[in-house]
């Protein structure tokens, strides 16, 4: 065991040291929280047309709701809002599955013909890109 003389002696911090170590402290953590945090946020905003170079990618995708269908007999009840061109020539497709259905009303109705934006992960179905939506904030009219 080592004498206690040879131990350094504490350091001891007055109040307002402290204080101004645990703001320096905080902002640090701050800045590191938004440099992580910030990418997530950032949102790339994309045409229909450009969505295609973006499947895999979190996006908003913009464009006018210009055919729409409820497949309510088909598995997963699912709503298609098709973007820029009608079914089947669609550009890009918002999908709205039956068990989020009640949180857009009726979604064929409220967004047909009108320009809107949906934010999401891009994915690929049949060679055409689509975002689901799984609710109303998820879409915008800007």
């Amino acid at each position: 065991m080592v004498p206690s003389r040879h131990l350094p002696p504490l350091v001891r911090l007055s109040r307002s040291s402290s204080l101004w170590i645990g703001i320096l402290c905080l902002l640090a953590a701050l800045m590191l929280f938004a440099a992580l945090v910030q990418p997530a946020f950032a949102q790339k905003r994309l045409t229909t047309a450009e969505a295609r170079e973006h499947i895999g990618e979190v996006a908003t995708v913009c464009g006018t709701v210009v055919s729409t269908r409820y497949a309510a007999s088909t598995k997963g009840k699912p709503t298609f809002l098709n973007l820029d061109k009608p079914y089947p020539n669609q550009v890009f497709t918002i999908v709205i599955w039956g068990s989020d259905r009640d949180k857009f009303g009726r979604p064929e109705v409220e967004y047909s013909e009108k320009h809107i934006c949906v934010t999401g992960r891009i994915a690929e179905y049949r060679g055409k890109p689509e975002i689901v939506a799984d609710d109303p904030t998820r879409i915008i009219n800007p």
